[in-house]
């Protein structure tokens, strides 16, 4: 009976250790987020609101993405034509926060003259951006185990049914 429980005691104390590591590790890659400047994207000096990210354009060319987030070539996909450029491009991070990412795309995308349609929070937070001519989602997904997905969806709007 003593030794059951010593081992469950064990377990426990292992596991807040290991909880307290990852908690720590979380919040200094955060801390080193925000001491990084912000990079110059395009040969222009970006400035992101809350925190700050080195910011690069993919293949869109009004959509600025950032740095911090690792491109997935092998889940996009991407079309362009002479009239209009169209696709899904993914990307994935680990341990980033998601209320400053969301605000990065707010404060970019109306600089690139996108204007907010709409907003979704939460485990999985959407991003409805429109012009004149096309239109941008863009998919936020926390996972459980702490990675976090973004989708950015570019299309035309307003072609013609056939």
């Amino acid at each position: 009976m003593r030794r059951f429980i010593f081992q469950k005691r064990s377990a426990i104390a292992l596991l807040l250790v290991f909880l307290l590591g990852m908690t720590w590790m979380g919040c200094s890659t955060t801390v080193q987020e925000r001491k990084d400047e912000p990079a110059k994207a395009e040969g222009q000096e970006t400035k992101a609101p809350p925190s700050k990210y080195t910011a690069k354009y993919y293949f869109f060319d009004d959509v600025l993405v950032p740095g911090e987030l690792d491109y997935k070539p092998k889940k996009s996909v991407t079309y362009e034509a002479v009239q209009f450029k169209a696709g899904v491009i993914y990307f994935t991070k680990w341990w980033i926060d998601t209320d400053s990412l969301i605000d990065f795309f707010n404060y970019h995308m109306e600089k690139d003259n996108w204007k907010l349609v709409n907003s979704y929070r939460g485990k999985e937070s959407l991003l409805t951006f429109s012009k004149p001519d096309k239109s941008c989602n863009i998919r936020i997904t926390e996972r459980w185990y702490g990675t976090t997905h973004v989708q950015i969806a570019v299309g035309p709007v307003g072609a013609k049914k056939m």
